[in-house]
């Protein structure tokens, strides 16, 4: 039959499986802030379906179906692409789940019904580098509408500088600023820490921005006026104002990691591609050695400077 007895004895001493309701809490309560909005909603989902079964019940099958699902219910958005990416999601909050389960004890690595299942294949990104005179469009819608021009100036700033990523800058504090060295320590995902070299100019920002609305030491650099930290829906409440100016950001669903693919670009066509990794903070090894490819494509004005050559007709975005 194939079972051992290893396998026998280890089948003996195994707790029960508790059932998603109960076990989803503790996992959510172990993960990281990132791991948690990522896969908690999906968890949700599981538990919505699946709450009082044990985690040793479900097939692959049953997830594969879960999956299809959630797929086929995905809230309709118009970036949305027909629900892949939120199976994709849901598959990998499940592995998150099962993995914990594994360690402790709950069942088998061979038994993981998660690992069994394939994730849908992920389709290419459709962001991309923002042209220069666009970029300016955004900048100056930024610096004269909404609430607070100067917050929504420096974050624009800050991410079109640094590339960094939206939980680099919702993670800064006043500590993190070295003004001597024009150096700010960025916390993004996957833990990761690094260094990243700020001009004198954004420094001087950053330090009055903290100063006049009472950012601490070790507290939250970024905030209101009120003196209250911000969140992403700042980011959220940014990019519809823009969009409500200017119809192309609307259309095109510009949000700001591509300020991220901009800079990494710009990098990498000037001062190559090892650079702009190190400028991502992509590390050499691992799944990161080639990820900054991902940022650096091609972009639409190249292509269409290439078509404009080759035809010798310009064309609207040369």
């Amino acid at each position: 039959m194939g079972i051992s007895p290893a396998d026998l004895l280890e089948a003996a001493v195994r707790p029960p499986s508790p059932t998603f309701a109960e076990y989803v809490p503790v996992v959510s309560a172990a993960v990281t802030t990132g791991t948690r909005r990522a896969y908690g909603s999906y968890w949700n989902r599981v538990v919505e379906h699946w709450g009082q079964r044990r985690l040793d019940e479900p097939t692959p099958s049953e997830i594969e179906q879960l999956a299809e699902y959630v797929k086929t219910h995905v809230v309709a958005r118009r970036n949305a692409r027909g629900g892949r990416s939120a199976a994709e999601h849901l598959i990998a909050a499940l592995r998150c789940l099962y993995k914990r389960a594994v360690a402790d004890g709950f069942i088998s690595a061979s038994d993981n019904p998660a690992l069994k299942v394939a994730k849908p294949r992920r389709l290419p990104s459709t962001r991309r580098a923002v042209a220069d005179t666009r970029l300016a469009e955004i900048n100056e819608v930024a610096a004269s509408t909404g609430d607070d021009p100067a917050l929504d100036s420096l974050l624009l700033r800050l991410h079109t500088e640094t590339a960094c990523r939206r939980g680099g800058a919702l993670a800064l504090r006043s500590v993190d600023l070295d003004p001597d060295q024009c150096l700010i320590l960025l916390r993004e995902k996957g833990d990761t820490v690094r260094w990243q070299p700020v001009s004198p100019t954004l420094m001087r920002y950053l330090q009055r921005h903290a100063e006049e609305r009472g950012a601490t030491e070790t507290g939250q650099l970024l905030r209101y006026r009120n003196g209250q930290p911000i969140t992403y829906r700042r980011y959220d409440h940014l990019w519809v104002r823009i969009g409500e100016h200017l119809p192309w950001v609307y259309v095109q669903q510009i949000s700001t990691h591509w300020l991220r693919h901009t800079t990494l670009t710009w990098v990498e066509r000037n001062f190559g591609y090892g650079v702009a990794r190190a400028y991502a903070g992509h590390s050499e090894h691992g799944s990161d050695a080639g990820t900054t490819a991902t940022y650096v494509r091609a972009t639409l004005q190249e292509v269409a400077a290439a078509l404009a050559a080759l035809t010798n007709e310009s064309h609207p975005l040369t």
